[in-house]
C-alpha cells in the first residue's frame, strides 16, 4: 500500500478546532441525550446524521460502525445508553451502496491473511441486501437479554443517491 498522494488532515482539523472553540456553546448540555435516542448507522461519509434527521448537539446518542450492524460492541454501547443514560427508542440506518456489499468475509479474510498471516477473529458482517440487513440487525435487537427497551426499535434504508430514509 502506497501513501503516494495522501496529506494528513489532523494539523488542518486542529486549526478548525480552534475556530470552533472560539464559538463553542454546548459546554452545558446534559450527559443524558434530550430525546432519550440511540442511533445506530454505518460509518459511511456520505451520512450526516444529524442533518439528516434534523437533530442538534445533545439531543441522541450515535453508535457508527462499518455497515451499522449490530455486533457485541455495538450491544454494549446501547445496554450502557439504555440503563445508565436513559435512551428508550434506538434507530437503526444502514444505507445503499455500501462498502460492505462489494466484497465476500472469506475473500476479504483471505487477503488479510495472506498479506499479514493471521486470519482475522472478528466478522466483517458482508451483506448483499441492505433491507434484509437491517431486518437482522433489528432482531438481534429484540432478541438480545441485555437491551432493556424493545418497543420503540425502527430500521431504515438510507438512499445515497437521493437523502431519502426508507423504512424497513
Amino acid at each position: 500500500m502506497t501513501d503516494e498522494g495522501f496529506r494528513p488532515n489532523t494539523d488542518e482539523l486542529l486549526r478548525h478546532n480552534e475556530q470552533y472553540v472560539e464559538q463553542f456553546s454546548d459546554g452545558d448540555l446534559a450527559l443524558r441525550p434530550q430525546r432519550h435516542l440511540a442511533i445506530v448507522a454505518c460509518m459511511d461519509s456520505r451520512m450526516d446524521i444529524f442533518q439528516m434527521l434534523g437533530l442538534g448537539h445533545g439531543e441522541a446518542h450515535i453508535v457508527r460502525n462499518a455497515g451499522g450492524v449490530i455486533t457485541d460492541d455495538v450491544i454494549r454501547s446501547l445496554v450502557l445508553s439504555q440503563r445508565l443514560l436513559g435512551t428508550r427508542e434506538i434507530i437503526l440506518i444502514h444505507h445503499t451502496n455500501c462498502g460492505l456489499q462489494t466484497i465476500t468475509e472469506d475473500a476479504f479474510k483471505a487477503e488479510l491473511e495472506a498479506e499479514i498471516g493471521m486470519k482475522p477473529w472478528w466478522s466483517l458482517e458482508c451483506f448483499v441486501d441492505p433491507y434484509a440487513d437491517t431486518r437482522q440487525s433489528i432482531n438481534r435487537l429484540l432478541h438480545s437479554p441485555f437491551i432493556q427497551h424493545k418497543d420503540h426499535i425502527r430500521g431504515f434504508v438510507y438512499d445515497v443517491h437521493d437523502g431519502r430514509l426508507h423504512e424497513v
